[in-house]
């Protein structure tokens, strides 16, 4: 299976992103409260995960707050991974259509070659004399000794 990550992918994984860094950053808040003591906090807490910084701060104290970061920790490594390709293909895709469009031209023309080579093929098996010719039965009786 391979996945395609297509440029269009990029907004709504940032605003999934964005959006799950605000949830996020009240459920520390609510989770940590010893960590974590304001929903600012919480919001910088998550943002330093979410962007692969680590901990500003002590490390969860619950073992709710450790799932959170792991969950903001892969998923910071997603979006890193996701926006670099989004802005890679910016560059690669635009370079690859003149290639696929002259691939897509070759190919043509090797079908069509092809096929015009088993015409031909159909046309020599049936000529008197070529390799794979069979003449039809014969019709006259054959003589008995």
């Amino acid at each position: 299976m391979r996945l395609t990550i297509r440029r269009t992918w990029a907004i709504p994984s940032l605003a999934a992103s964005a959006a799950l860094l605000v949830v996020t950053a009240g459920a520390a808040t609510a989770m940590e409260t010893d960590t974590v003591s304001t929903f600012w906090r919480g919001l910088w807490w998550s943002l330093s995960l979410m962007t692969t910084v680590g901990f500003l701060g002590d490390p969860p104290q619950t073992t709710q707050g450790a799932m959170l970061s792991v969950v903001l920790m892969l998923s910071g490594f997603f979006l890193l991974a996701l926006v670099s390709a989004a802005l890679a293909s910016l560059f690669v895709r635009d370079d690859e259509r003149v290639f696929e469009s002259k691939e897509s031209a070759e190919m043509a023309e090797l079908l069509a070659e092809v096929r015009r080579l088993g015409r031909r093929i159909d046309e020599l098996h049936g000529q008197p004399g070529t390799p794979g010719h069979q003449d039809p039965p014969s019709t006259r009786p054959r003589a008995t000794p």
